[in-house]
């Protein structure tokens, strides 16, 4: 059964204030080659919000390189997320458009449990680290 959340927080998990630089990868056979770059905002247990200069559609698979080593909850995050090659592997869930080319995406984490999710050929990630 789903609960519903009320009051000033409405989400299941707190959000900190968090702005690092964030590397990232579209999870798509024309795109996977391409390492991308934005920056956090906010962060939680179960995803958080970044500002990047690229467009990505709702429902895509990125991977995120980002410097989690300073967060607190980051214990219960690596316990619960997909982890492959140092990065988290996330799913878009919400996009706004900022103008000028820079968007405001909501990512949510994929967690171990998620096995039906498809992600691009893993071994391409493999691949790239050779080269």
């Amino acid at each position: 059964m789903e609960s519903k959340f009320t009051g000033e927080e409405r989400r299941r998990f707190m959000r900190l204030d968090y702005m690092v630089p964030l590397a990232y990868k579209v999870c798509k056979e024309e795109t996977i080659s391409k390492l991308l770059n934005g920056y956090t905002s906010n962060i939680s247990e179960a995803g958080l919000l970044c500002n990047i200069k690229d467009k990505v559609c709702k429902g895509d698979i990125l991977w995120l390189s980002f410097n989690r080593s300073t967060l607190i909850m980051c214990a219960e995050m690596e316990r619960r997320t997909l982890i492959y090659q140092n990065g988290i592997i996330a799913k878009v869930v919400r996009i706004e458009d900022k103008g000028e080319n820079t968007y405001s995406i909501g990512v949510q984490f994929i967690t171990r449990e998620e096995k039906d999710t498809y992600i691009y050929p893993k071994i391409h990630f493999a691949a790239e680290k050779d080269s």
